[in-house]
């Protein structure tokens, strides 16, 4: 059925098919092709490797640190023994090609514009994101921005100790280039509104304002001197003002920010070890005033059912940080104004028999945790404050800004919003899908014969010289090197990222999703030489009587519709060598690989 250089879209059968068995592309929101930048980077072509992950994602360097990996958990590789670092390796070939190796900065000459303007309102990754792909195409883009800084909770509410502010500021610094211009300390509902920009000509807006308001609890002794709000305490920390805790901290939270907040509460640094002529010296004589003996956590959920990631759990364990599962705090104690602690009790369940929050609490098993300063990470919420001057937004049930779910359209024609102000917390490669989503769709809204996409084409590899790499099926995942605990001080990077030689090994192990066997049903002799070849045991020879296949697949069996029997082949278990090629007597199989490009006409 195949034939080298063929190009389709996503809509042919058989294409849907074949993109469907490169798990790792299709779990990217924005469909990085993770195995391409993984072989380049097993092929020691670093540059080849950046270029395929910064395609389709302006924060790529960034993701490269703390994305929190869809295409792992997908990565077929999981299922023989674990996936491969995929995030790790982005974060390599970005460490030797892209903005912090000093040679990406401008990889594209500057578009010439159209002189069409579109204003983006936050500087977070959707509103990067949405700017970087406007420009790409020509739209003279000014982003507003209502911090101090730019990057929005990348830069405000990610610790440095997991993303240096460098990377943040080389990142921007790439999608100025472009000829974006940021404006910060501009808050929308303060300083302008929706109706202003439209009137000072921009023929469209995309909201990207982020969930920077931490959500309230009710439980007696919030108003204790001592409560802290988690993303407050986040943005006072990496904006670098005083942050004063006691030696004992309690954390209420089980996600993502709570561990964040946690271990970067019981950072400290010995102000001597600290070079004058470093960038990051405020946060670390910052880290000074913080630096609590003991933190505590404590999250409703059980072990089994924390939302944060099961990585950064595990690192605040080492670090020294301490968990009370399964307890839900009843009261924060205190005395003479100033908090002493909080008293919790036990959680038999947190979701109820269909699945919606309703903890259920143990009566009579009340236990009291001492702390003097107790910081809640329960939620994040929109600031409603930025709409004041737009009742025409519509919010919906959650109180985020209600889109169009597929071109990201808000009630009022010509705003687009995306991010954590319209789908809540999310990881950092949600919010640039939205912002690329958004783009396109702005782009559509001002030029409606605007065409954005992907093609894709297979192309034939020679099977005599076909060869996967020795040991390839059998390799170990090679750990991500990290400093040592003890030196796990201040806002150092605890992750380090692999050597050149580590990041090869690593790549290596990939199965090459995106190669696969083609049968030919004209050639084929039903000889059953690949089935015995084979060494996962994954093709077989199958009664065409027996098999009940969807019409769409029908055609990727080998065999003619008058033959008793079909070679059937088990997607999950190939591993790519390619030995059923080499066997077939009558070149019947051929190894294909599918390749990808974006186009638009925008």
């Amino acid at each position: 059925m195949a034939t080298s250089n063929r190009t389709y879209q996503t809509t042919i059968p058989d294409v849907q098919y074949y993109l469907d068995l490169i798990p790792c592309r299709a779990a990217c929101p924005v469909n990085t092709h993770a195995g391409r930048y993984v072989q380049a980077i097993a092929a020691g072509d670093f540059r080849e490797a950046y270029d395929v992950a910064a395609a389709p994602n302006p924060l790529a360097s960034i993701c490269g640190r703390i994305c929190a990996h869809p295409c792992e958990t997908a990565c077929r590789r999981g299922r023989i023994d674990q996936p491969i670092s995929i995030r790790a390796l982005k974060r390599a070939a970005c460490e030797r090609f892209g903005p912090e190796a000093g040679r990406a900065l401008s990889p594209r000459r500057r578009p010439e514009t159209n002189r069409i303007r579109v204003a983006v309102v936050g500087a977070g990754a959707a509103g990067l994101s949405c700017a970087y792909y406007l420009a790409l195409n020509g739209y003279e883009v000014i982003v507003f921005e209502a911090s101090p800084v730019v990057g929005g909770m990348l830069y405000l509410g990610i610790p440095e100790y997991r993303l240096p502010r460098y990377l943040i500021r080389m990142e921007v610094e790439r999608i100025l280039r472009l000829g974006v211009e940021i404006k910060t300390d501009w808050m929308l509902g303060r300083d302008f509104s929706i109706q202003t920009l439209k009137d000072e000509g921009f023929r469209a807006v995309f909201l990207g304002i982020g969930a920077g308001k931490s959500r309230n609890i009710s439980l007696p002794g919030t108003d204790l001197d001592g409560v802290v709000h988690g993303i407050d305490f986040l943005i006072n920390v990496n904006l670098g003002y005083k942050v004063e805790l006691s030696e004992r901290v309690i954390v209420v939270g089980g996600g993502n920010v709570a561990i964040d907040i946690a271990r970067t509460a019981i950072r400290e640094v010995d102000e001597t070890e600290i070079d004058d002529g470093s960038a990051t010296i405020d946060a670390a004589r910052l880290a000074l005033r913080l630096g609590a003996k003991e933190v505590h956590v404590v999250c409703l959920e059980s072990w089994e059912e924390m939302p944060a990631h099961r990585y950064e759990i595990d690192e605040a364990r080492t670090e020294g940080v301490f968990f009370h599962t399964s307890k839900g705090p009843k009261e924060i104690l205190g005395k003479d104004g100033k908090v002493t602690g909080l008293k919790v009790v036990d959680v038999l369940s947190v979701f109820d028999s269909l699945g919606r929050f309703n903890p259920t609490l143990l009566e009579n098993t009340d236990t009291v945790i001492e702390a003097g300063t107790i910081i809640l990470a329960v939620g994040q919420q929109m600031d409603r404050g930025a709409l004041a001057l737009d009742p025409d937004l519509e919010l919906g049930p959650s109180g985020n800004l209600k889109v169009d779910p597929e071109t990201l359209e808000t009630s009022v024609a010509g705003v687009f919003a995306g991010g954590d102000a319209v789908f809540g917390p999310r990881i950092v490669i949600d919010s640039v899908a939205n912002g690329k989503r958004a783009a396109r769709s702005i782009m559509r809204y001002i030029k409606p014969e605007a065409v954005t996409g992907q093609a894709y084409h297979f192309a034939t590899l020679p099977t005599a010289s076909y060869a996967m790499p020795d040991g390839y099926d059998t390799a170990r995942r090679v750990d991500i090197p990290q400093i040592e605990v003890d030196r796990r001080v201040g806002f150092s990077e605890v992750e380090q990222g692999y050597s050149e030689e580590e990041a090869r090994r690593e790549a290596a192990r990939c199965l090459k999703c995106n190669i696969n066997t083609i049968f030919d049903g004209n050639r084929c002799i039903l000889c059953g030489g690949c089935v015995d070849v084979c060494p996962m045991d994954c093709l077989s020879l199958v009664n065409v009587e027996k098999l009940r296949l969807e019409e769409k697949h029908a055609g990727l069996i080998s065999g003619k519709p008058d033959r008793t029997f079909a070679i059937v082949k088990d997607e999950a278990l190939c591993i790519r060598c390619g030995l059923c090629a080499k066997r077939c007597p009558t070149q019947a199989i051929t190894m294909e690989k599918m390749v990808f490009h974006e186009f638009s006409n925008a």
